[in-house]
Formats: C-alpha cells, sequence, structure tokens
C-alpha cells in the first residue's frame, strides 16, 4: 500500500476552500464585499495621479522642465502647399494670412515662426514648395484647452479661405490627442470584441449557460477589484492607459483559466460519483494548488520587471500582480462557494447539441492518441518538434529594438493628424518629433549659445534639420532641434548621439560658467533611445531573476530537479519561437496587409522582455496543471516504464480538454488585440496567441510527454539522500 511521508492534514488551499464550501454565503458575500470596497477605495484617497518619468537623460530633462512649474512647451506644426494646378503664389498668401490669424489671437498662441520673419528660409522646404507655420500654444494649464481650440479654429479658418491650398497640421497636442483617440477606442472595441468571444467559447466549453456565467463571474469581478484599487494607487505608482489594456486582457485570460482548472475537476469527481463537497475537497486540493502555484509563479514572474529601474513598468507590474492575485482569491473562496450553492444546478441551462457532451468529463481521444505515439518514440517526435520550434525561433537572431513613433503606431486613414504628420516628416524630416534640448538657465549668454546650434546644423551633414526654435518655460530655456531619420530609426539615434556629445558641448555647454548650467536632450527620439539602453543593461538581471525564481518554486511544487530543469527549456523554446514569428510578421513585414500595419523595421523595445516574462508565467498555468495529474497517476503506479508512459498519457489525456479550452480562450483575447489601430497591441497580440497557441499544442502535447518518457522516474525525484524526502513513495 502507499506510503506517505507528509501528513495527511489539508493544506491551506485545501483548508481555505472547505471553508468557502461550508459558509458559502458568507465566503460569497465577503468577496462581494471586497470588490464593492476595492472599487470605492479611489474616493477615500483624493489626489492627482502619479505621472512617469522617462529613464535616463531624457528623463532628467522632463523632470527639470516639471520643476519651473509653469506648464510646458506644446508646439505645432502647420505646413502648407500648393494644391493640385494651383499657382504657387496660393501657398505663400495661405502662409500670410495664417500667421496673420495666429497673431489675431495672441493670448492663445506665441513665438509664431514662419518663412514670414528673420531667416524665413529656415521655415520653407529644400525643394521650394512647402512654407511651415510653427507657434506654441500658451498656457496656463487651466486655459490651455481654450487656447488650443482658439489656434485650431485659426488654421481651420485660413484652410477655409484657401481651398486651393493643402494645409496640414501636426505637432505636441495634435499627434498626442490622436494616439490618445486611438488607445481609447482601442479599449473600448477590445472590451465589447473580447467577452461576447469570451461567451461563446465559454458557453461552447462547458455547454450550459450557468457553468459557463462561473468563469465570467469570477474574472470580471477580479479586473473591476484591480482596477479599483489601481486607480488608488495610482496617486503613488504611474499607471497609463497603455498598461489598463493589458491587464484587462490578462486579469480576464487567468481569471477564465482558473475557473476552468477548478470546474472541469469537479466535474470528473462529480462522475465518478462522489457527492459535492467530496469533489470539492479533491479539486481543490488538486487543482486549487495547481491554480496557486501558477498565480504565485506569474505574480513573482512579474516583478522581474521592477528591475529595469523604468517607471512605466511600475504600474504595469502592480496592475498585473493585483489582477491575477485577486483572480487566485476568488478561485479558492468565491468559486467554491458558488458550486457548493449550486450543487447540480451548475448544469443547468444546457444548449442543445453542447450541454450533454460538455458535461461529461472524459478523456479527449485525440490527445490519449497523440501522446501515445509520442511516449512510444519519443526522441523521434519530440526531436522533430523541437527543431520545427527551433526553426520558427531563428528569425529572432535578427530582431531589431526599435519604438514607434506617434505616426508610425497608427495605420493611414486613421487619424488626419497622423496622415499629416506623415506626410510633413518627408518634406521637413524631424519637426514633428525633435530632440528637445533643455537648459536649466535662461540668459543673454546661453541664448546666444544655443543660436550656435544653427551653425552646427548646417556643418552637421543633415544629422541636425532645421527650423531651430527656442522657448522660456519658467527660469529654463526649451530648445528644439530636429533630427534627421524617422523618430526612432537608427539614423534618428545617431543624430541624437551627434547633438548630446558634439553639437552641445561646443554650444551651450561651451558657456562660462557652464558647470553651474544643466543641459538634457528629451524628447520622442531621446526617450527610447534611454528606454532602450537601459533595458537592454537590466533584461540579463531580469532573465536571471525570473529563471532561477522559476526553477526554485518548480523544486519546491515537486520535488525535483530534473522537472525544473525540462520546463525552463521547454518555456525557452516556446518563447523562442514566439519571437522568431514576431520578427518576421512584423519587423519583416509578412502580413502586413492582412494585420493592416505598416512596418517600420523594428518591434517596439519594452515588447520581448514583456512577453518573456509574462509568457513564462503564464505558461505554468497550463504546464503546472498538467504535470499535477500526471504525477497524481505516478503516484498511484507500481512503477516501471509501462507505467510510468500510462501516467504521462492519462495525465495529457485527462487535461487536455481544460487546457485546449483554456488555450482557445486565451488565443481569442489576445488574437482581439491584432485588430486594433495601434501597431504595440497589434505586436502583443499576435506574439502572445502565437505563444499561447505553440505552448498548448507543440509544447504541452509532444514536448512535455516526450520529455517526460525519456526521463521517466527520474523526473519525479530528487538526487541522493534529497530524493527520500519526496512526498510520495512507491508502493511497498
Amino acid at each position: 500500500m502507499l506510503r506517505r511521508i507528509k501528513s495527511e492534514r489539508a493544506g491551506l488551499v485545501e483548508s481555505v476552500a472547505g471553508w468557502s464550501a461550508r459558509n458559502r454565503t458568507a465566503a460569497i458575500a465577503a468577496w462581494l464585499l471586497l470588490v464593492v470596497v476595492a472599487v470605492l477605495s479611489s474616493s477615500l484617497f483624493p489626489g492627482e495621479e502619479a505621472r512617469a518619468t522617462d529613464p535616463g537623460e531624457a528623463g532628467r530633462g522632463q523632470r527639470m522642465v516639471s520643476a519651473q512649474g509653469a506648464g510646458d512647451s506644446i508646439r505645432e506644426n502647420v505646413m502648407i502647399r500648393a494644391g493640385v494646378g494651383a499657382e504657387p503664389a496660393t501657398r505663400r498668401a495661405a502662409t500670410k494670412d495664417l500667421v496673420a490669424a495666429l497673431r489675431a489671437v495672441p493670448d492663445a498662441v506665441r513665438d509664431v515662426g514662419s518663412p514670414l520673419g528673420a531667416h524665413g528660409g529656415r521655415w520653407v522646404s529644400e525643394d521650394g514648395t512647402a512654407d511651415l507655420v510653427t507657434f506654441e500654444i500658451a498656457g496656463p494649464d487651466a486655459e490651455f484647452d481654450a487656447h488650443r481650440e482658439a489656434a485650431g479654429a485659426a488654421v481651420e479658418k485660413v484652410a477655409r479661405q484657401h481651398p486651393e491650398a493643402r494645409v496640414d497640421q501636426a505637432g505636441d497636442s495634435s499627434l498626442a490627442s490622436a494616439v490618445d483617440d486611438g488607445i481609447k477606442s482601442d479599449m473600448k472595441r477590445a472590451e465589447t470584441t473580447s467577452l461576447p468571444l469570451t461567451v461563446v467559447i465559454l458557453l461552447v466549453v462547458f455547454g450550459s449557460l450557468i457553468a459557463a456565467g462561473i468563469p465570467l463571474l469570477l474574472s470580471a469581478t477580479a479586473v473591476a477589484a484591480a482596477f479599483g484599487l489601481l486607480e488608488t494607487l495610482g496617486r503613488w505608482v504611474p499607471f497609463n492607459s497603455a498598461a489598463s489594456a493589458i491587464v484587462l486582457l490578462i486579469g480576464m485570460a487567468v481569471g477564465i483559466d482558473y475557473s476552468l482548472f477548478y470546474l472541469r475537476r469537479i466535474r470528473e469527481e462529480r462522475a465518478a460519483g462522489r457527492p459535492v463537497q467530496e469533489a470539492l475537497r479533491i479539486a481543490s486540493r488538486t487543482s486549487g494548488h495547481a491554480v496557486v502555484v501558477s498565480g504565485l509563479t506569474v505574480m513573482v514572474c512579474m516583478t522581474g520587471l521592477l528591475f529595469t529601474g523604468v517607471d512605466v513598468f511600475k504600474g504595469l507590474t502592480l496592475g498585473t500582480v493585483l489582477v491575477v492575485g485577486l483572480a487566485v482569491l476568488g478561485s479558492v473562496t468565491a468559486l467554491p462557494a458558488l458550486v457548493a450553492a449550486l450543487g447540480d444546478r451548475v448544469d443547468l441551462g444546457r444548449l442543445p447539441w453542447l450541454g450533454r457532451r460538455r458535461t461529461q468529463a472524459g478523456r479527449s481521444r485525440l490527445w490519449t492518441a497523440v501522446a501515445g505515439r509520442v511516449v512510444r518514440r519519443p526522441l523521434l517526435t519530440g526531436g522533430v518538434a523541437a527543431v520545427l520550434l527551433a526553426a520558427m525561433a531563428l528569425p529572432a537572431l535578427g530582431l531589431h529594438l526599435q519604438d514607434a513613433t506617434q505616426i508610425q503606431s497608427l495605420p493611414r486613414g486613421v487619424s488626419a493628424a497622423a496622415d499629416a504628420g506623415a506626410r510633413m516628416q518627408q518634406v521637413f524630416p524631424g519637426v514633428t518629433t525633435p530632440a528637445r534640448v533643455v537648459v536649466s538657465a535662461d540668459g543673454p549668454e546661453v541664448r546666444a549659445a544655443a543660436e550656435r546650434l544653427h551653425e552646427q546644423a548646417a556643418r552637421s551633414d543633415g544629422a541636425l534639420r532645421e527650423p531651430i526654435t527656442m522657448v522660456p518655460v519658467g527660469e529654463a530655456l526649451v530648445v528644439r532641434v530636429p533630427l534627421a531619420g524617422a523618430g526612432t530609426d537608427p539614423e534618428s539615434m545617431r543624430a541624437l548621439e551627434f547633438l548630446r556629445e558634439r553639437a552641445l558641448p561646443a554650444t551651450v555647454g561651451a558657456v562660462e560658467g557652464a558647470e553651474r548650467v544643466e543641459v538634457a536632450v528629451a524628447g520622442r527620439t531621446a526617450m527610447p533611445y534611454d528606454f532602450t539602453r537601459q533595458v537592454n543593461a537590466r533584461t540579463p538581471l531580469v532573465f536571471a531573476f525570473v529563471l532561477v525564481l522559476a526553477f526554485v518554486l518548480l523544486v519546491v511544487a515537486f520535488r525535483s530537479l530534473a522537472l525544473p530543469l525540462v520546463s525552463i527549456a521547454l518555456n525557452l523554446l516556446s518563447i523562442g519561437a514566439a519571437y522568431g514569428v514576431l520578427v518576421a510578421v512584423f519587423q519583416g513585414g509578412l502580413l502586413e496587409s492582412v494585420l493592416g500595419f505598416n512596418a517600420y523595421g523594428g518591434v517596439v523595445s519594452w515588447l520581448p522582455l514583456f512577453m518573456f516574462i509574462i509568457l513564462f508565467g503564464l505558461s505554468m498555468d497550463y504546464h503546472i496543471f498538467i504535470l499535477s495529474r500526471i504525477r497524481e497517476r505516478w503516484t498511484g503506479s507500481p512503477g516501471g516504464r509501462d507505467a510510468s508512459r500510462e501516467a504521462i498519457v492519462g495525465g495529457i489525456a485527462a487535461s487536455a480538454g481544460v487546457v485546449t479550452s483554456a488555450a482557445v480562450i486565451m488565443v481569442g483575447v489576445f488574437s482581439v488585440f491584432t485588430t486594433l489601430s495601434s501597431i504595440e497591441y497589434k505586436m502583443l497580440g499576435t506574439g502572445m496567441a502565437v505563444a499561447i497557441l505553440i505552448d498548448a499544442t507543440v509544447v504541452r502535447g509532444v514536448l512535455l510527454p516526450a520529455a517526460l518518457a525519456l526521463l521517466g522516474d527520474r523526473a519525479w525525484t530528487m538526487p541522493g539522500r534529497w530524493g527520500r524526502t519526496r512526498e510520495f513513495s512507491r508502493p511497498s
């Protein structure tokens, strides 16, 4: 008979779930109270939200401007050209009228630059076919929106007065508004699309309305509570709208996954004839334990982002940890209470054709056949699968990290400002995304030194462009220097280095007493440059942290050394394959027309690191769940090669249904993001969907059973004297 070295006492998860099942009303009420308090918590802590600061020199420049307490330098650009067939003189006539219209609202705009002023040639394109008019939108912050509208009205008025001229406006405010509007539209579309899709998949998976509603209820309440707490904690930790979409996506995915794991096991035990309470007890000891371990793995892995030292990752980490933690808490408290309260009524509302089949919890015939063939020839099948994933990962060797500019982030035709910016970039390179040189002091000597940047631009072989403008912000001076290139490409980065390392030391840096004058280069080229450098420098530390921690967690969970090493290798292989697809599609433009984006030759700099961390955590959901089912069978087997193989096939076959269902939901939710307008979201959705699909099929269905078959009993034992401390021993 089996001898257990550990005590038969119920574990913590089983005890909590058992209490919830016995005190179902109290457990459900406590969960709902927690959600309500979390949602309403923001009203208890009023105040402004914390703002993220960019890393490196760009962040220092940002802080220098903020310290002035006088707002920021917000500059707009208007390009005027003669329309097709129009006289060239119409361009200059429109320019004169626009300058006059802007100067007619002096409270709204300041520092108007145009071909009509001193050094006007700097505001004319190289081919002489386009004029540029630039202006600052005046503060203070309380009146900024009114001033922006007044300036916009002036531009629109001139455009109407000169229909024969082509008038394009793009600048700090208009492009930022276009991106923000795109994010809001994407968020709304993601919510309205992912929810119905998830409901349909859940109905297919469970075959009944009540059973399908439980995972949806758990994930929805966990997400609502997480966002309520984030709104409160956002007073101290910066959290932006882009992170909101990711937290929503992950919260829905893990909340539904954890419910699936639980409900599937309960159905199996009920089908075996066990009463509800007994089925709940077994499910909490097995699937509940797997949920807690996988949830902790996701949360701990996410904290690895904090090692980057980047502000925007702090809110993303906090949001992910909160939503996953709440999903785990709900799955071991509210879920058992709901199931205990419903009993067999959990299968009410069965759907025709699906209800009877889905309520049965049998072994998957397909995965039984696949796993059976794999364990009979593990070296051949595993080797072929490994070579296939390695081939898919090959394009990742050419990975080029490059952020999309505001113009590149949106496909053409989505935003008038983005389209105008794209046209302006071709005629006046760098004007829409100039470097922002922040000088801590403003005075005659500093201004004279800054004026010498025009000379540096003339001698820079096109690295620095015109028009260079400067405006005071409080006691500081902000100098805008257009850079060559698209804004974030290698040409722009080389131009930024020229500005920082040669042009500024020869001008502002040469001012007498320059040691007392602080200079920093910020802007939409400097920020991704500094961000990527810092992230790349910290990436080895993040990878080491995640890998070591995952190894330790798996050793503790399964009391094995071989199993964690195999798990880590399989995860790295699937992530590498996802990287390869990401590079081929977005960097190489493989499906550019199908997915509706404009390839710019790179992958967003934060995405590979984020994908590594979140995929490493999320893949553990399936991994731990499957391994738990296999180990259950292995511990009850008499030993031997055939028994070990049967445990592998049985564990894979028994867990295949829920893993496939969970993967379909995750892939479906992530695929919604490929339909959004922002290229960052498209990359995220494609990369995650491909990785989850690979992980749930090739890795868990072929590579994992092949590796376990090759390892045999060594997969479940510790070497030497540690091997005697494992939880289960063989029959005596």
